[in-house]
């Protein structure tokens, strides 16, 4: 069995000032609670909240945000998190924020290969890429002429690396600085699952944050 995120920041030596961790499910609550107990010293600066991320994340970020920093980890399942969410994060200027995006469990599982996309499908991928300008982006009509004189189209899908590296450009458009090679998580067949960003909350701490971010990224990450 391997620590989860909660645990492994818990374990994290220095400490955090404070620890908030946001879940849905009532059953997963109750076992973050009982990290209080596991972790007696941290109890106290231990918070759950139980509620939708993007609710409870944008709550938290309309606070004054000018005499603190934080550090934040986005884990969803699939393709919950808005990119409203994103953009509260950035706007706080004090947050960094280490994000797994669902490139292949989701993104590329709803861009269909003849470009057809059913209108709940678009409405998931605004809400989650902040846009609609993404078809655009992720297809293109190629013209073949034939033996009648005639041109034949036919649509190409992006590759999922296209999809990631529009994804990274979306979050520099926000956020102070971005980490340029995002690291892709495969699954044992060597499919992209997620992509795992960082981003930079403030700019004076952009640099030395980069720099410990791309050695993770590139080295640190196994």
């Amino acid at each position: 069995m391997l620590d989860g995120s909660a645990r492994i920041a818990l374990k994290t030596d220095p400490r955090f000032d404070r620890y908030v961790f946001i879940e849905r499910s009532a059953v997963r609550c109750a076992e973050l609670e009982a990290l209080k107990t596991e972790f007696p010293a941290l109890a106290s600066d231990i918070k759950i909240r139980q509620g939708n991320a993007n609710t409870e994340i944008q709550e938290l970020c309309r606070k004054d945000w000018s005499a603190h920093r934080a550090v934040l980890f986005l884990d969803p399942y699939g393709m919950q998190v808005e990119w409203k969410t994103i953009e509260a994060i950035a706007a706080t200027k004090a947050i960094d924020m280490w994000l797994l995006f669902p490139l292949g469990i989701g993104v590329n599982r709803l861009l269909t290969r003849s470009g057809e996309i059913p209108e709940s499908w678009r409405r998931r991928l605004n809400l989650l890429l902040g846009t609609e300008n993404w078809y655009d982006e992720f297809y293109r009509v190629e013209s073949t002429p034939t033996l009648f004189g005639t041109a034949e189209d036919r649509v190409v899908k992006a590759t999922t690396e296209t999809m990631g590296r529009y994804f990274n450009e979306r979050l520099k458009s926000v956020f102070a600085a971005v980490a340029d090679e995002p690291k892709v998580l495969r699954n044992s067949a060597n499919c992209p699952l997620y992509l795992l960003c960082f981003a930079v909350g403030n700019d004076k701490g952009a640099p030395i944050a980069l720099r410990i971010a791309n050695h993770l990224l590139t080295k640190g990450l196994q």
